[in-house]
Formats: C-alpha cells, structure tokens, sequence
C-alpha cells in the first residue's frame, strides 16, 4: 500500500471527506450552543406555508398602517355618475410604449330595463402613474402629504380599478381603508383577550382553592352561553347615539370579553404543572414575590405557546367582527371595515349585477388563512427538540 493510500484510508489532510465533516462538526456545533429563540427560527423557516403566510401578514398590516398613502382615492369620496361601475383594466403599454391607463366608460341607458350600462371607450385614456399626487392627508396623523403610490396623472380624474359601488366610490381604496379595522380590532382585541387570560388564568392556577375555583365557574359560565347570541345581546345593548370610534372599542371589549376563556384554561393547566417545579421552589427560597415568580418565573417557561395562541386567536377576531358587522349589529357606516363592505353584497341582485363587492370576502379569506399557517408554523417551532 503506497503512502498516498495511507493518507486517503485515515482522512489525511489531503482527503476530499475531510471538508464535509469538518462542516458537519461545525453545524453539529451551531446547534448545541443555539439559544432555544434561534432554535425556534430555524425550525419555522422549514414551515414554507408559515413563511408565506407570516410575509402575507406582515404585508396587511403595513397596508394598515400606509392606508392613506395606499389608497388612490378617500373612501367617503363619492361619484353619482360611477353607480355600480365596472372595474377598469390597468394597461401598462399601448403604441406608445409603456404607458399605464385605464380606458373611459361611456355609459348607455337599455332602452327595455331602463338601467344603465357601461361600455368602454377606447377613445378615452385616463393615465394612471406611480407616486402622483392626489387628495391631502396626514402620515400615521402627523406630517402632511398628498403623496399616493398609484393613482391617475391628474388628480381631477378617477379610475376604478376593482369597480365602483351604490353610491360611486371606490372599492380598492375602501378595501385599503377597510384592511386597517379588520386587522387591527383582531390586534387590539387578541391584546386584550391575552392580558385577561394571562392574568385570570394565572392567579387561578398559581392560588387554587377557592379562587380556583371561583375563576373556573366564571369561564364556565361564559363558555355556556351560545356565542351568536351572547353577541346579538350585547351588541343590541350598545346606545344607539354611539359615534364610530365608540362603537369600535365597544366591539373590541366584547369580542375580547368572550374570547379570553380559552386562553385562561391553558395558562391555568400550565401553572399548575409549574408550580412545583424545582425553578419556582427556588424562586420562593430565593424571596421572590408571587408576582415576580409567576410573572418573570413562570411565564416564559411557556411564551412559545402563547405566540401561537396569538396568531391562531387573531382570525377568530376578525371573523366575529366581519360577521357582526355584515349583519348590520357591529361596525356601522361611515366606518369602513371588511365586514361593513360586505353589507353592500347582502342583497342578491345587487351581487349578480356588480360582483365584484364580494372581494372584501376575498380579503377575509386570504388574511384568516395567512393567520392560521402563520400560527400553525409557530405552534410547530414552539417545541424545536421534538
């Protein structure tokens, strides 16, 4: 056997396996030293759904938060002459080159029906560019703009890219308009839901006794009523001379009202599987306050859990509110929300003539299911060892 077979056979420092267990014991490395948050992250970028849907996510709520600056129009602008007005194709080149437009309507009155039909006119060219100037309002209501990412080239003409509804307006930018209430009632109200489930299911657990047992019946209680109607009831309660911000956080303290419960009972049964921990003796012979034990101790043992209760609890939110509001018994006009917008598709024949006022329905469907893989890849993340 010649030298340089010696050298191959025991992995000399000319041996082409050397590298890759070399980079093997390198990872191998990485792993044991990785925090458990690290662990977590790389374990969720192997869920490809809950990577689109936490992109999907985190795009809604920075449409949300940009709505003016989203939205080519302001949602309460209406047009009379736009009733129900088709949605215009956005043409990027004609003979021209690259030229985005949308083409004009000439409108025609059926001589039978009696209703009025819109009919394209080639002839008419509305020029619609990026970042145009159009109506004024306030960046995150503090700095002064008329900045708008698309919108026609002059500010005087309007275009309807998803159609217009009854009363003329734009459905694109009241969908905009619409995505920060949906989205944030969800946000605020899973807040909520959290702090009364932490809290409530927290002391429940750590105590016991008798105030176990007084927090339990509570949950219980409020588990037993049917949800539809325990809203109708509450909602039917509100004083009718409410404004619309009112009204909002009204809906937002029911909704979290009826959702904490479930949250309570986890955090419970975790609390009490905890507090005989060896970490939480030692916390109490170190003199810690129940409070600090519970709440600095106790609680991160578990913070994975409760990031995917969060993601899976803020679609149940925002279809409470879009149902409360598509039946006329949540968010009223003129707030604009996903389930206000549906309320123009209730009627039938409203629906079979303009159809396209059911994409808010489309946006609901996309945001819950974003949500729910969002959640699901979390939930999965939340325990990386298994």
């Amino acid at each position: 056997m010649t030298t340089e077979s010696i050298q191959s056979s025991v992995g000399g420092s000319n041996s082409p396996s050397n590298p890759p267990a070399t980079t093997e014991r390198e990872s191998d490395s990485k792993v044991y030293v990785a925090s458990q948050w690290t662990l977590m992250w790389w374990r969720f970028r192997m869920h490809k759904l809950a990577m689109a849907g936490g992109i999907v996510t985190i795009l809604m709520y920075l449409i949300a938060i940009f709505a003016e600056f989203l939205a080519p129009f302001p949602a309460d602008m209406t047009n009379t002459q736009a009733t129900y007005a088709p949605p215009q194709t956005l043409i990027l080149f004609d003979d021209d080159g690259f030229n985005p437009h949308v083409l004009g309507y000439t409108v025609e009155v059926d001589p039978v029906a009696l209703r009025r039909t819109f009919v394209v006119d080639p002839e008419v060219k509305i020029p619609v560019r990026l970042f145009t100037h159009g109506y004024t309002y306030k960046i995150l209501g503090l700095f002064e703009s008329d900045l708008h990412l698309i919108g026609p080239a002059n500010p005087d003409d309007t275009m309807y890219i998803m159609g217009a509804d009854r009363l003329g307006r734009d459905v694109l930018s009241r969908l905009i308009y619409g995505t920060r209430i949906s989205m944030s009632i969800g946000l605020v109200g899973v807040t909520i839901s959290l702090i009364l489930g932490i809290v409530l299911g927290g002391i429940s657990g750590y105590y016991g006794g008798m105030v176990d047992n007084i927090i339990q019946r509570v949950i219980e209680f409020i588990r037993s009523i049917p949800t539809i109607p325990l809203w109708l009831g509450l909602v039917a309660a509100l004083p009718t001379e409410w404004g619309p911000l009112q009204i909002y956080f009204a809906i937002t303290i029911i909704l979290s009202f009826i959702g904490w419960t479930s949250l309570a009972r986890v955090v419970r049964g975790r609390f009490l599987s905890l507090r005989e921990e060896d970490f939480v003796m030692a916390a109490r012979l170190d003199g810690a306050s129940q409070a600090k034990i519970m709440f600095q101790h106790m609680l991160p043992a578990f913070y994975s859990h409760i990031i995917a209760s969060i993601t899976l609890a803020i679609p149940g939110m925002i279809i409470a509110e879009t149902s409360l509001s598509f039946l006329g018994l949540g968010l009223r006009p003129p707030v604009v929300s996903w389930g206000v917008l549906l309320q123009e598709a209730q009627n039938v024949r409203t629906v079979a003539t303009a159809p396209w006022l059911l994409v808010p329905a489309l946006a609901v469907v996309v945001a819950v299911l974003a949500l729910n893989f969002l959640g699901d890849g979390l939930r999965d993340a939340a325990d990386p060892y298994a």
